[in-house]
């Protein structure tokens, strides 16, 4: 290996091009700790370790300079070997990518390599983070490489697709350019592949830094670094029908804003890291300003992704759940949100890692079994004073309850009447202290306290790795 204040500095003096592998890696790791493994030559691919926010790391980064970054058996070769590293030093490895996948030259024997590589991602899945960086077009097993690992992060320049545009129009008739194909806003909110997009080059590799580092950070929170927030009184609106933002709730209830992953898809669910207590944490949190927080197959899929993630690492989790249900209809039941709901009670039910649920206003039906409910195994379930856990709204099971009753009388007054039965119904069915009492929460929270109560539950709860991989759900 050559450390930067020997080779490296050369290197990159004499190789100015801003593909360069050696600069990018140098970007990505702490400054003053980047080491190079052994020349790569022109196998395509070039192979380093260093710190990342202090945390020790490997890293791999295709030659876009050569063939377009296409990589032939020895640069899969030295890419698999750094992953290997990776594992058995127990540290994250980030990939940094720009290819147009195996070399056409070599034939299978690339085909053969790049499945390899493969191997190598799906070894170390849900042992170490992995995180993979896309820096300009990623195509073929350069782009499978990627959507193999834990955490995608695509600079806006990045493309990513299985064939390029011109196979595309040649097979299917389709005509569309290479960011409308597989560009930042495809993957960011349509497929869901990127689950971060930064403005540029530098601020992709940044970030990836960050989430490694914050990945890869083992320790429990400590509820004496928590103190009390009463802002959190005032996030939730005076009427309980009004959608509002759960971003400022999940913020107020860690140590600091974190780094969401997948703010662009499926937004009616929030997912994210950031520290509690001064330990990582993962947040799943129902957003009410988008579909009023319903579950949707998409949502279901991409909270079941980040649970399991979360649960592979060891990293632990706080539910934070206002939900009315899975959204009704056609369009839901033919895109499968059984199957794909069913992921999400799955991660839930086979987790391992502590994690605890917070109730800040309702959780009816089966979302609240899906948002790690008591039955799911929770480390603990909190609700504020007014939560309410149901099988359904007030109002919806008097529709159903007493759908004769409200037949009979005139229209004019069925309003009244309904609102009357709702009432006498939150009365029979009792409420939050009604939930204490039937095991299915474990203690009603006040907002300020809350922070530190979550922090403690954690902290006290066994620890919890399951061992088992990441696949992309």
């Amino acid at each position: 290996m050559t450390t930067v204040d020997s080779g490296l500095r050369a290197v990159i003096e004499d190789r100015p091009d801003p593909r360069c592998p050696e600069l990018r890696l140098s970007a990505l790791f702490d400054p003053g700790t980047t080491r190079l493994d052994e020349s790569a030559g022109d196998s395509g691919a070039v192979t380093a370790s260093g710190l990342l926010h202090g945390v020790p790391a490997v890293a791999y980064c295709t030659d876009a300079r050569t063939m377009g970054g296409a990589l032939g058996a020895e640069g899969c070769a030295r890419i698999a070997a750094a992953i290997d590293e990776a594992v058995r030093r127990d540290v994250p490895v980030v990939g940094l990518w720009q290819s147009g996948g195996a070399r056409l030259a070599e034939g299978v024997r690339s085909l053969e390599a790049v499945g390899q590589v493969f191997s190598a991602i799906v070894r170390a899945s849900g042992r170490v983070p992995q995180i993979s960086v896309i820096l300009g077009p990623a195509a073929g097993g350069a782009a499978y490489g990627p959507a193999l690992t834990d955490v995608v992060v695509m600079a806006e320049q990045a493309r990513l697709f299985v064939t390029g545009p011109d196979v595309v129009r040649t097979v299917t008739g389709e005509d569309i350019d290479m960011a409308g194909l597989g560009g930042p806003a495809v993957h960011a909110s349509l497929s869901g592949v990127a689950h971060l997009v930064e403005q540029d080059e530098a601020a992709a590799i940044s970030r990836a830094a960050s989430v490694a580092a914050l990945l890869a950070a083992r320790r429990r929170p400590d509820p004496a670094q928590v103190r009390d927030r009463p802002e959190l009184a005032q996030v939730l609106p005076l009427r309980v029908q009004r959608a509002y933002d759960v971003h400022p709730l999940v913020t107020g209830l860690l140590d600091a804003p974190g780094i969401e992953l997948h703010p662009r898809w499926a937004r009616n669910i929030v997912t994210q890291l950031g520290s509690l207590g001064g330990a990582v944490v993962g947040v799943v949190a129902n957003n009410p300003l988008r579909l009023g927080g319903c579950l949707t197959a998409e949502a279901s899929d991409k909270a079941a992704r980040f649970v399991r993630m979360c649960d592979a690492l060891g990293v632990p989790l706080v539910v934070v759940v206002d939900v009315p249900g899975y959204l009704p209809g056609v369009a839901q039941e033919h895109s499968g949100v059984l199957r794909r709901g069913a992921k999400l009670l799955h991660a839930f039910a086979g987790a391992t890692v502590p994690r605890v649920t917070l109730v800040t206003r309702k959780a009816y039906g089966g979302a609240y079994l899906a948002m790690n409910g008591r039955a799911m195994g929770a480390t603990a379930v909190y609700a504020w004073p007014t939560a309410q856990v149901a099988v359904m709204g007030s109002g919806a099971a008097v529709d159903v309850l007493h759908r004769r009753r409200l037949a009979a009388v005139a229209a004019q007054a069925r309003a009244g009447l309904h609102d009357q039965l709702v009432a006498e119904h939150e009365r029979a069915v009792g409420g939050v202290q009604r939930l204490v009492d039937d095991g299915v929460v474990d203690a009603v929270l006040q907002p300020a306290s809350t922070p530190r109560a979550l922090a403690a539950a954690l902290a006290t709860a066994p620890s919890g790795r399951r061992g088992h991989g990441n696949i992309p759900l």
